[in-house]
């Protein structure tokens, strides 16, 4: 475990119970999210290995993203 790590569990515990018990279920939602992120990236990698990508306008799929999340 890393030195960062082992002192954040080292604070968490002298939390009160409830105070960990929320601690503790963010993190494994964290990582659970970091797991499925890992888990897409590859199989997207996967995909582009087998050819299977295509050429895209940058320009027009970060407008495309801004708009679908508000932005614009």
């Amino acid at each position: 475990m890393v030195k960062t790590l082992q002192k954040a569990i080292a604070e968490v515990v002298s939390l009160p119970d409830a105070d960990q018990e929320e601690i503790g279920r963010k993190l494994l939602s964290h990582v659970e999210k970091l797991r499925r992120l890992r888990a897409d990236i590859d199989a997207g990698i996967r995909s582009l290995d087998e050819g299977q990508g295509k050429a895209i306008d940058i320009e027009q799929f970060i407008e495309k993203m801004n708009r679908d999340d508000g932005r614009s």
